[in-house]
């Protein structure tokens, strides 16, 4: 046969139809493939590494990974534009910054209102809470938790106007910060809050430069500079699930992915998530590497 084709169209034909048949073939087979994308902090890569990983462990398809893409408005402006597929998003983000509503507390609510939301007005999929909320936390030193017997903001109230404050530049402005909390539970500090980069202010509550943060409830460093986070007993905080969001037309194009993603659902707990964080963060171990030991611990 291949001489026929040879004899009637010669060579550049022949191979002209070899190079048709096998596009065609690829156009019918085409590789299986989604984009996963992260903000840009330690956790978010964790998450975005987890779902690459559990996605190539159970399926066919491949995975790209874009980490680090920046604060919460690209990646959902990346994954609107269709430039990524999946990411970890968090409940109280999406509700509050996305979607413009005033902060409330009703865990449920905000899930369900912010996955009927996205579906119709964006396209996308909230998929199942992965199991931990990293909400703000007003965290204390351990030692003064210990001296002081206070396990609560309530019961830190009472002390606070002998205490410095140090807060993030973004918690003193936000509906859900500081104004709002001071007004709660009655707070007052002897001078106005610090403003520090976020990441700074464990060490400075640490080294007892402040007295009270405001932090992530999941951060590894709590555990690791003695720190204790106080309950929100009043429940001011929104909840901040975090749980993947998915364009509505990849999981049509590979439906597979909606095992997966319920497969997660529930697997990491508060403790689970800072040890995590930790392990990153503080003792400087490959997220790769952290992320499998994990899987094989869960046995996912």
């Amino acid at each position: 046969m291949i001489k026929k084709v040879f004899s009637a169209l010669g060579f550049v034909g022949a191979i002209a139809i070899l190079i048709g048949a096998i596009a065609s073939c690829s156009s019918q087979n085409p590789e299986k493939r989604v984009i996963i994308g992260s903000k840009n902090f330690t956790e978010q890569v964790i998450l975005g590494e987890l779902l690459a990983q559990q996605i190539e462990a159970k399926t066919e398809i491949k995975v790209d990974r874009k980490f680090n893409l920046g604060g919460t408005f690209v990646c959902h402006q990346g994954i609107l534009a269709g430039e990524i597929d999946i990411y970890p998003e968090y409940t109280g983000t999406a509700f509050t910054a996305i979607l413009k509503n005033p902060p409330i507390v009703d865990r449920q609510k905000v899930y369900t209102q912010v996955k009927q939301t996205y579906a119709q007005q964006f396209g996308l999929t909230w998929t199942e809470p992965l199991g931990f909320n990293n909400t703000f936390a007003i965290i204390v030193r351990g030692q003064d938790a210990r001296q002081l017997k206070i396990s609560t903001i309530s019961e830190a109230a009472k002390y606070t106007p002998q205490w410095q404050a140090g807060f993030g530049y973004e918690f003193t402005e936000r509906a859900d910060g500081f104004t709002g909390l001071a007004k709660t539970y009655g707070l007052k500090f002897a001078e106005p809050p610090k403003s520090m980069d976020l990441g700074l202010t464990y060490r400075a509550l640490a080294d007892k430069q402040v007295d009270l943060i405001a932090g992530d409830s999941t951060n590894g460093l709590i555990s690791n500079l003695d720190l204790v986070v106080l309950q929100d007993d009043k429940q001011y905080f929104p909840p901040y699930e975090a749980a993947p969001v998915v364009r509505a037309a990849t999981l049509t194009k590979y439906p597979e992915l909606n095992q997966v993603m319920k497969e997660l659902g529930g697997k990491i707990s508060d403790d689970d998530m800072r040890r995590l964080n930790y392990l990153v963060d503080a003792e400087k171990k490959d997220v790769k590497q952290v992320v499998q030991d994990f899987r094989k611990a869960k046995k996912l």
